[in-house]
Parts: structure tokens; C-alpha cells; sequence
């Protein structure tokens, strides 16, 4: 745990709180320890709006209902 810790510029109390998976945490850390054991590829997905399909739906249901209005009778 020290070499890690070392190699990625953190201590080793941070480097525990993230094995651990503690808030607070900066995503900084988080991100240079996956960095360095070869899995930052994994995290690109993360916030994806393309891949995100439960996002899609939710911002789908807040999006405004068309509604449309019934013609008025202009009969003269």
C-alpha cells in the first residue's frame, strides 16, 4: 500500500479511505490510483450521457407534455 500510495502522489490513510470507499474522498485520488493499477479505461462510461439509458429516460419525462388546443370555431 505504500508504493501504490507513493506512486500516485497520496497518503496512505487517503489510499485506505478509497479501498474502503469513505466519502470524502477527491475524485483526483480515486482517479490517479485507477490510473495506476491499468483501470482508468473503466471509468470512462461513467458519464456518458450516450450510454446512460435511465438518464435518457428521466430527462424524457421531464421534458414539457406537448399539448395541443382544439381549433376555435371562427365560423362567422
Amino acid at each position: 500500500m505504500d508504493d501504490l500510495a507513493k506512486a500516485c502522489g497520496i497518503g496512505r490513510r487517503t489510499l485506505y479511505h478509497i479501498k474502503n470507499g469513505k466519502s470524502g474522498v477527491a475524485l483526483g485520488s480515486i482517479l490517479a490510483v485507477l490510473w495506476k493499477l491499468g483501470l482508468l479505461d473503466t471509468v470512462q462510461a461513467v458519464a456518458n450521457p450516450d450510454d446512460d439509458e435511465h438518464g435518457k429516460i428521466l430527462e424524457a419525462a421531464r421534458r414539457p407534455q406537448r399539448a395541443r388546443t382544439t381549433a376555435s370555431d371562427n365560423d362567422f
